[in-house]
């Protein structure tokens, strides 16, 4: 009898092996969240750009950096919802935000990527960076949404509320998100129409974002931002082109996309690096 006990639970410790214990927040600048089984994995270099060359979102980068930098000197910070235009720089400015404050010299915050679909997994992801002495966590997930049978949510909860034990004081959670209350529109006005008791209905879901302290909406910009984010790239590559040639280029590019936005922008300059045989080097290339 007990050597069955000792196969069964030998083969159910197979099946569901203890979680790794967590790593060494000192060997990287961030990290990465996976489950099955639970790990924590290094990101040695995180692919970002410079602060300095995402434009046309001053007044979201100036708040943002302003919390970040609050967190990371153990000063009250809210939790962020980066909400608005495709492809203007939301995750990029999480990460530019990241590296600048560790370059002032908070060597010990820490980036940590935590999927959408891991979101049932946070509170155990929690266990490990509350007691991790020394350092401070920026929580961060990247196109965060939800449809109208999604439970996803609930995990949030866990982060953005705390339950009994509050939201650890070394973590702050930031996300990015195409929409503003995070579900569709004609989702909302759906379940609002059909249901019994309408402003229950989506309530709970819609609620959500307003847990977040900070609501930074970006805005498709403008053709000057557009093109100054182009030359940004050129000048910070050592890429020379005039000014005309440049614009007529750039603004075909535009055209061809039907589209306008820091991701644009960041494609035109890859094609026109390629064509003037101009290497990158970095964590941006």
């Amino acid at each position: 009898m007990t050597e069955a006990l000792d196969r069964i639970a030998a083969a159910l410790e197979r099946m569901a092996p203890a979680p790794a214990p967590a790593p060494d927040f000192a060997a990287a600048p961030a990290f990465v969240w996976h489950t099955d089984p639970d790990r924590l994995d290094p990101v040695a270099e995180v692919a970002r750009v410079d602060l300095a060359l995402i434009l046309g979102v001053d007044r979201a980068r100036d708040t943002l950096l302003s919390n970040t930098r609050a967190f990371a000197a153990g000063l009250p910070a809210n939790n962020a919802l980066l909400w608005g235009a495709r492809g203007m720089g939301k995750s990029s400015l999480v990460k530019a935000v990241h590296a600048e404050v560790r370059a002032e010299g908070a060597g010990g915050l820490v980036l940590v990527e935590l999927s959408r679909e891991d979101l049932p997994s946070v509170t155990r992801l929690l266990r490990h960076l509350r007691d991790a002495a020394g350092h401070r966590f920026i929580l961060f997930c990247d196109d965060l949404s939800f449809s109208h049978d999604d439970q996803h949510y609930k995990s949030l909860k866990a982060v953005l509320d705390g339950g009994i034990e509050g939201r650890p004081a070394n973590v702050v959670f930031y996300a990015t998100s195409n929409r503003r209350h995070l579900m569709p529109r004609d989702m909302i006005e759906n379940e609002r129409s059909t249901a019994i008791s309408p402003s229950e209905a989506v309530e709970e879901k819609v609620s959500l974002s307003d847990r977040f302290g900070l609501w930074l909406g970006f805005h498709p910009c403008t053709q000057d931002d557009y093109l100054a984010m182009i030359r940004g790239y050129c000048d910070a590559h050592g890429l020379a082109v005039d000014d005309a040639t440049l614009r007529a280029e750039a603004i075909e590019w535009q055209a061809t996309r039907g589209a306008r936005s820091g991701r644009v922008a960041w494609q035109f300059f890859l094609d026109l690096a390629a064509r003037h045989g101009v290497r990158l080097t970095g964590p941006s290339a």
